[in-house]
């Protein structure tokens, strides 16, 4: 697949098929990742692939508590800044009236919050969530490094005709991951990317985004 072609053909998928993943093709995938940029060669990412019974009995415990009325573990990083400004709320508030149509989930229904965490919770029927950790003593140009690193790890997915969806969500439920994936104390988990086929005849969700115009500046030249 054109480099071009896998760019503008990746979104975050939220309808996959249970049509397994094979190791080996995840395995290609991630090691062709490891050549992302990373600063001083750092390659700060620490990834668990989970799938099979050890996902599932995940995605049981993870949506028991979603439907308990758990309000989930304590965010130890902000998702967004804690107010937005324009263009960015706009956006925010677009891109989200759109999620919710997509998935027939109405604005105003009370049990909106439940009901798309507990899509969450299922990894949107996902056979694959890859986990990504850094180690607590990183800091923000290591992120920046994990970014681009699970960038390519979704741009390889398309080449390979899967789809993905970064989920931050898994860290509220931060507790339940460790107790699966058994990561050390020492990592703090930056999100879970669900892994797998579109379902044929699920909704397609393809955000908008800004003109080039917005967001780039050409100096010289």
């Amino acid at each position: 697949m054109d480099v071009y072609e896998a760019v503008n053909s990746r979104r975050a998928v939220r309808t996959f098929s249970d049509e397994p993943v094979s190791q080996e093709v995840l395995e290609r995938v991630l090691t062709a990742a490891g050549r992302a940029p990373s600063s001083g060669n750092l390659q700060p990412w620490h990834v668990y692939v989970v799938t099979g019974e050890p996902l599932a009995e995940l995605k049981r415990r993870a949506t028991a508590r979603v439907l308990a009325g758990d309000p989930g573990d304590e965010r130890e990083f902000p998702m967004y800044p804690a107010e937005l400004t324009s263009p960015y709320r706009e956006r925010f508030s677009a891109a989200a009236a759109q999620r919710y149509k997509a998935l027939g989930i109405k604005r105003d229904d009370a049990a909106r919050p439940t009901k798309m965490a507990a899509l969450n919770s299922d990894a949107f029927g996902a056979p694959v969530v890859l986990f990504c950790y850094l180690d607590r003593s990183m800091g923000p140009g290591q992120w920046g490094d994990a970014g681009m690193y699970l960038q390519t790890v979704m741009l390889l997915l398309r080449a390979e005709g899967l789809h993905s969806c970064p989920q931050v969500m898994w860290t509220i439920y931060r507790e339940t991951v460790s107790q699966i994936v058994g990561a050390d104390e020492g990592l703090v988990l930056f999100c879970g990317v669900s892994v797998g086929f579109e379902e044929e005849g699920g909704p397609r969700l393809r955000s908008g985004r800004a003109d080039m115009a917005e967001t780039v500046r050409f100096i010289g030249g």
